[in-house]
């Protein structure tokens, strides 16, 4: 199971989650790890933080992160999901999605590492990845991508076991 922040303008345009820019990116990081786009797309099951295109960011670079009303109003759903689905593997994108699984810690402490988490559906590893969006600087600093790296190498781990 994936899990971003909330659906982007192209995104909810189309329906398909992961459709633009940022969605290139991560497939590419899937593909390394052993899923091509489309076996991805079968494969695991794409979730949200929020249900709703937030909007733009003020500054015009990105999206808006959505607000903890938001986020609040949109956690049921959630919690439904991870129930019914149950899944083995849970992938949050982004540090929204991140904090909702793991403790608020910098990027560079949590990508690249695999935790078990527990959730209303049960047990799951987390192996988190930053934000593939081009607004997202962290994915461009030096020393990043080997955190990256690695964290498509856990994804290759699990997916394999």
């Amino acid at each position: 199971m994936l899990i971003g922040q909330a659906p982007g303008k192209v995104e909810a345009g189309g329906g398909k989650p992961f459709s633009g820019r940022a969605g290139r990116t991560l497939f590419r990081w899937l593909e390394r790890a052993g899923l091509d786009e489309e076996t991805a797309r079968e494969k695991i099951y794409i979730s949200a933080i929020t249900r709703c295109f937030p909007g733009a960011h003020p500054s015009g670079r990105g999206d808006r992160v959505p607000t903890r009303e938001e986020q609040s109003r949109c956690a049921d759903w959630l919690e439904r999901e991870l129930r019914i689905i149950r899944p083995k593997l849970l992938i949050p994108v982004g540090r929204l999605a991140i904090e909702r699984f793991l403790p608020k810690l910098p990027l560079d402490e949590l990508i690249g590492t695999r935790h078990i988490v527990e959730h209303a559906g049960g047990s799951s590893s987390v192996i988190p990845l930053p934000h593939p969006s081009g607004a997202s600087s962290w994915i461009h600093e030096p020393g990043n991508k080997g955190l990256v790296d690695r964290a498509i190498g856990l994804i290759a781990l699990e997916l394999r076991a």
